[in-house]
């Protein structure tokens, strides 16, 4: 079986992801009306478990979602989604794990009270690696001019929801002019961050990464490398608004997510950026490698 096969999991029912598992009632389809976490495993142990489900209820609670699913339940879950998945590939090296909740099915109609009850759907794959040459590049980005992002007091970017189009679009224009991603501004010029993923800039030694008030999503990476990381690192961290017009003053740039952690940039634009293994980028790589590694060994409850 291809390693692109994607086990599912629908409320406790286990199935291939490409047979159909919602009604066509199902909200999260009409409407977008969900939520949803991604995390993947370094050394068969889900990673950054509890950070990433405070986040998941902190979303539950924005959008007024009632969080139904308890975390001991969907780790059970997760494992034997995994375990599908593993009778099917054999060799699918580390994971990847979505947990999405919609708030249900109903009668047509955008009120919220016509949701009968939330549903569950776990997706399971392999984790996707960047490509070796991709990696010794960097990526390529070009900054989206026709779309901004979506502004907090509209649909907050820090909310983790099913509404995506935002993002799609503004990708879809960057790609369309040969960039492997993104740059999004937000309505006042300044950059926010790529289409699933932070941003930094490394300049002088340290790095800098836009403030959550520029209308971003609080990534789980990205907190971790401000934090204990770079300290670990010896490497300076900060936020600060950042502007198109300060990439040239910028050595590096690099993208942060959960499924692929940090990712170098290449250019932006035809801005160029350093790269390298003795880069600012490089050295923040090697030690969230070993946190990963140190939150393995001491999680050994948490394998997958």
């Amino acid at each position: 079986m291809p390693t692109h096969y994607i086990q599912a999991n629908t409320n406790g029912r286990l199935h291939p992801a490409s047979e159909p598992s919602i009604a066509p009632l199902n909200r999260g389809f009409l409407y977008g009306d969900a939520i949803y976490e991604v995390w993947r495993t370094y050394h068969g142990v889900i990673f950054a478990w509890e950070e990433h489900w405070k986040r998941m209820r902190a979303s539950a609670l924005a959008v007024h979602m009632k969080l139904e699913v308890e975390p001991v339940r969907i780790l059970a879950e997760i494992r034997r989604t995994v375990s599908a998945f593993r009778e099917r590939v054999t060799t699918p090296g580390e994971l990847y794990i979505r947990l999405q909740v919609t708030r249900g099915a109903g009668p047509i109609g955008l009120d919220t009270a016509l949701a009968d009850k939330p549903d569950f759907l776990l997706l399971v794959q392999a984790c996707p690696e960047l490509p070796i040459a991709k990696e010794r590049e960097g990526l390529k980005l070009s900054v989206a001019t026709t779309l901004r992002r979506n502004p907090a007091q509209s649909l907050d970017p820090a909310w983790k929801t099913g509404n995506y189009l935002n993002n799609l679009l503004c990708l879809r224009e960057a790609r369309a002019r040969g960039a492997d991603d993104v740059v999004i501004l937000n309505l006042a010029g300044e950059v926010t961050e790529a289409s699933v993923a932070n941003i930094a800039f490394a300049r002088g030694g340290g790095f800098v990464t836009p403030p959550l008030s520029a209308g971003i999503l609080g990534g789980i990476t990205r907190g971790l490398i401000l934090g204990a990381v770079s300290a670990a690192a010896g490497i300076r961290g900060s936020e600060e608004p950042i502007l198109p017009a300060d990439f040239a003053s910028m050595d590096e740039c690099f993208l942060l997510s959960t499924t692929k952690d940090l990712v170098p940039v290449g250019e932006i634009d035809g801005v160029k950026f350093r790269l390298g293994p003795d880069s600012v980028a490089s050295r923040l790589k090697r030690a969230f490698a070993r946190a990963a590694r140190e939150y393995a060994t001491a999680h050994p409850e948490l394998a997958a």
